[in-house]
């Protein structure tokens, strides 16, 4: 049988396939670690809010019990760093939301890469395997006029030999 033409194409479409799985996978990794990032700065900052409020308590608790003046900076300096702590937290949270989206664009680019490399290569498939059955039909058709030129030469030989054939009566 013949050799098909274009299986280095095939081959290269296989890897491009490869190549667009692995991106594929490498970008939804990245967006599931910007998600979990999200999720630890956003724990992060309910823990600043919790310190903030245990902070506040503390503060209200120990001016109604009289405390010192240089106390109570201490506490309201404390409170203001909580305070900024925040802030920045807040910050980031924002950052990282810009980080998920562009994760989230690059996994769907990836995954219409992948798709688009998916389609190449079963059209490349489709292509061989048609090439492949045109090739048997041509081989059976060349076959079968190869016979018919046989038993057309048998028959005119026997006919010249003056012979009978086993189908005539």
């Amino acid at each position: 049988m013949a050799k098909y033409r274009l299986e280095a194409l095939i081959r290269i479409r296989t890897r491009d396939k490869k190549r667009a799985e692995i991106a594929l996978a490498q970008a939804i990794g990245a967006l599931q670690k910007a998600k979990k990032k999200m999720e630890e700065l956003k724990e992060e900052k309910k823990k600043i809010a919790a310190e903030q409020k245990e902070a506040k308590k503390k503060m209200d608790h120990k001016m109604s019990g009289g405390a010192f003046v240089g106390e109570g900076c201490f506490h309201v300096n404390f409170l203001r760093k909580l305070k900024e702590d925040e802030k920045a937290k807040e910050e980031e949270i924002e950052e990282q939301k810009g980080v998920i989206s562009e994760a989230t664009e690059r996994v769907a680019k990836a995954r219409r890469n992948y798709i688009d490399a998916v389609k190449q290569l079963r059209i490349m498939e489709k292509h061989k395997e048609l090439w492949a059955k045109k090739i048997a039909q041509e081989l059976t058709r060349r076959e079968e006029k190869e016979m018919d030129e046989l038993g057309q030469t048998i028959h005119s030989l026997k006919k010249w030999r003056g012979e009978k054939s086993v189908f005539e009566l």
